[in-house]
């Protein structure tokens, strides 16, 4: 960690998130698994533009959505990363999830560099990394993960990337940090921590897989950055 920065989540409190977002995830998808069968709260609607109620595949009755009318079913859950530190989030939470649910949870992971509204404005060409998702998403849950969630252009690509493969029933959106300063109307359903920032600060979340450690840091920066 650079002397600048500022850590906000270690090693124990990422694991902490983690565990809490996997437990939200359960209770807010019921199912017959492991005796979480009974009902509880449904989750929010992501946002009002691309996951919101509105949009087809989340259960709106306009949208003559079979789907509509009961919570979601945790039977029906999959995870789906964002390249590269929220692939291996998911990746944890997948094996939290198979735990408490006594199931399989299918995970695939998403570059979105080309689907990014902003592709065309960077200085650089986006790195690009294979996609994966080996499992049919018509019908399903997708909990859509990712380590920051800041203006929320990231999710919305990630949204259009996600439906080049299907209909899912429901989309979700769970991040380790949200720090705020949203340019389009995108709320996650579960968040590991909150973090004021202001646009000059930058969030580093670093993973033992790619990194070495497990932390979330906030530095100081003059050059503001669009994620």
């Amino acid at each position: 960690m650079d002397s600048g920065e500022k850590t906000v989540l270690g090693e124990g409190e990422m694991r902490r998130a983690i565990t809490r977002i996997a437990h939200e995830i359960v209770e807010r998808n019921p199912g017959a698994s492991a005796g979480h069968g009974a009902a509880t709260t449904t989750a929010a609607a992501t946002t009002t533009t691309t996951t919101g109620e509105g949009v087809p595949g989340n259960g709106d009755p306009e949208d003559g959505d079979p789907g509509s009318g009961g919570p979601p079913d945790s039977r029906m859950l999959a995870l789906v990363g964002i390249h590269r530190r929220g692939a291996f989030l998911a990746r944890r939470l997948q094996s939290q999830l198979e735990q408490l649910l006594e199931t399989e949870v299918p995970l695939g992971d998403l570059d979105i560099g080309f689907y990014r509204d902003d592709v065309s404005r960077r200085p650089d060409a986006p790195v690009v990394h294979a996609s994966h998702i080996d499992f049919d998403v018509d019908g399903r849950t997708v909990v859509i993960v990712d380590d920051v969630l800041y203006t929320g252009r990231t999710v919305r690509a990630a949204i259009e990337a996600l439906f080049d493969y299907g209909r899912p029933a429901r989309v979700q959106l769970a991040v380790l940090a949200d720090r705020g300063h949203r340019e389009l109307p995108i709320r996650p359903d579960y968040v590991g921590k909150n973090l004021p920032t202001s646009r000059a600060e930058h969030v580093h979340v670093r993973v033992s897989e790619l990194d070495g450690i497990d932390e979330v840091t906030i530095e100081a920066a003059t050059v503001e950055a669009n994620a």
